[in-house]
């Protein structure tokens, strides 16, 4: 178990991360939808991604490990605590998958010979990202009942 000291230190990194990512798919979203189809509005999506959402989904996926196993929740004695972890990493490698695409969308949008470029795979990038976020938002707050198997055991 987490000193105390050190238990709420990763537990503030891992809310301020984790909150941070869902605040910075809410920017990319914002833009990704008022911005036009141009290399300046794939350059800001691109620069969001890079600086705000890969590092932020790392800093939420690394803290959530290290609360999860230095805490009584445990990596694998709850249920909800696996459908966190399934969620984060999912989210966070979709994220990576996807960052060579939306850097191909910013070159394609600057070439001289561009055509029109549209805006329609990051919105749906990241309205999709903010609904999973949201979920597991949602299963941090409300913590569904259930130890699994290897949790029921436990005395």
């Amino acid at each position: 178990m987490l000193p105390p000291l050190w238990r709420k230190a990763t537990l503030t990194v891992h809310v301020a991360s984790s909150v941070g990512w869902i605040g910075a798919v809410g920017a990319f979203l914002a833009v990704a939808l008022a911005a036009g189809p141009s290399g300046g509005t794939f350059a800001a999506l691109e620069a969001i991604g890079r600086f705000a959402l890969v590092p932020l989904s790392v800093a939420a996926l690394l803290t959530g490990i290290v609360q999860a196993l230095g805490t009584v929740w445990g990596l694998v004695r709850h249920y909800w605590v696996l459908a966190k972890l399934a969620i984060t990493l999912l989210a966070a490698a979709v994220l990576m998958i996807y960052m060579p695409t939306l850097t191909e969308l910013r070159r394609m949008a600057e070439s001289p010979a561009a055509q029109d470029v549209s805006a329609a795979s990051p919105i749906l990038h990241a309205s999709a990202a903010l609904a999973v976020l949201l979920i597991a938002l949602g299963l941090s707050v409300f913590k569904p009942k259930g130890p699994t198997g290897l949790g029921a055991r436990r005395p």
